[in-house]
């Protein structure tokens, strides 16, 4: 193999797939990227074998081949390269080695077949539909926070996707829960989404995939079956496995009966609660919250440390009411609320409060309360 290419185009890919190799590999073959060129492309893929990722750039071949060398040393290599470099890749005659040569930099690394290395064989695909990469974004976005990272509950380790039927509209839907919170996200189903099986994205592919949705103008392909994902982002292609496990029926948790609206000015409510929640030694504490007509009272009591209250004008007109949250999990929520006021829905001290974003229709969130 013998190709020259720049380093812009050979850094921005390497920077795609190099991020899915583990740093410590029981597996030789699996810190390796793998390096294919033919016709006017070099091919690169790496895999953990749970997650693959393959991109193909621009390059000059002068001799087609394939090989397979360390991901992250390589990625470290071009990184440091001078901007606007030409970079040539060339292995040896018995394909032991490959030089990396730029300028007056040469170095050469230690070469694995590339017949070791695993592919991640996708099989066939039951459904297939196109998405925006603005929406998929927006779904991930929206509920990726409340992943579970408790391993036990391994079906709550990802985003479950599904179509649902929602006010006689077809919806593509994603929800995320660890047990203490629920993110809830909404678009129009694409069409060839009907009927798709119920999928688990698993954590580190969704974290993945988040980075690769920075073209809002791509349509991204997705491929799904009962065991698998691909998606096609641009020149760009990821196949993951699901997580093999059935997800708690969500809607039983989201409460419909919560009668005491608060309405909330979202940017002041979450400074309040991040100050305050300073006092606490972690920042899991319990902010009280203490409503009464037109007013909250935040307070956070540290036995440690001491205690600390700040009022807040808002939206309440309901009888009086002490309620408790976890102060990360309330940020958290108000992070993804893109308008100006929020509702809370709240019942009582002990019930689930649902959070709705009035500029967003299509999410919603519930949180467990704390006792305080």
């Amino acid at each position: 193999m013998r190709i020259t290419l720049e380093r812009s185009n050979l850094l921005k890919s390497l920077n795609h797939v190099h991020r899915v190799v583990e740093r410590r590999n029981t597996i030789p073959i699996l810190s390796n990227v793998l390096l294919r060129s033919d016709g006017a492309s070099l091919e690169m893929k790496a895999t953990d074998l749970d997650l693959e990722i393959t991109e193909a750039t621009p390059a000059q071949v002068e001799q087609a081949g394939a090989t397979t060398v360390p991901a992250h040393l390589l990625y470290d290599i071009v990184r440091k390269l001078p901007d606007g470099a030409e970079v040539l890749l060339a292995t040896n005659a018995e394909g032991t080695a490959m030089t990396v040569a730029s300028g007056r930099s040469k170095f050469s690394l230690q070469c694995l077949p590339q017949s070791d290395f695993p592919d991640l064989t996708a099989g066939s695909f039951s459904h297939s539909f196109r998405l925006k990469a603005t929406d998929l974004k927006m779904l991930i976005d929206r509920t990726q926070f409340a992943i579970s990272t408790e391993e036990t509950r391994y079906y709550l380790n990802g985003i479950f996707m599904h179509t649902v039927e929602d006010k006689g509209q077809l919806k593509l839907r994603a929800v995320a829960t660890d047990g203490h919170r629920l993110a809830r996200a909404d678009v129009e189903a694409p069409a060839g989404s009907e009927g798709m099986p119920g999928i688990i994205i698993p954590r580190k592919t969704v974290s993945e995939l988040q980075k690769l949705l920075d073209n809002p103008d791509i349509v991204v392909t997705v491929e799904v079956s009962d065991a698998k994902i691909r998606l096609t982002i641009g020149s760009i292609i990821m196949t993951s496995k699901l997580i093999d496990g059935t997800f708690p029926d969500y809607q039983r948790v989201i409460p419909a009966n919560n009668e005491k609206e608060l309405r909330v000015d979202c940017q002041s409510f979450a400074q309040a609660v991040d100050r305050v929640s300073t006092i606490s030694s972690e920042r899991g504490r319990a902010v009280k919250l203490a409503l009464t007509d037109g007013q909250m009272t935040l307070t956070v009591n540290n036995p440690d440390s001491g205690s600390a209250t700040e009022e807040l004008p808002v939206g309440y007109e309901s009888d009086p009411l002490e309620i408790g949250f976890n102060a990360k999990y309330l940020l958290d929520i108000t992070a993804q609320l893109t308008g100006n006021d929020a509702v809370f829905m709240l019942a009582d001290p002990g019930s689930p409060t649902l959070v709705r974003d009035l500029a967003a229709e299509d999410a919603l969130y519930v949180l467990m309360p704390m006792r305080v």
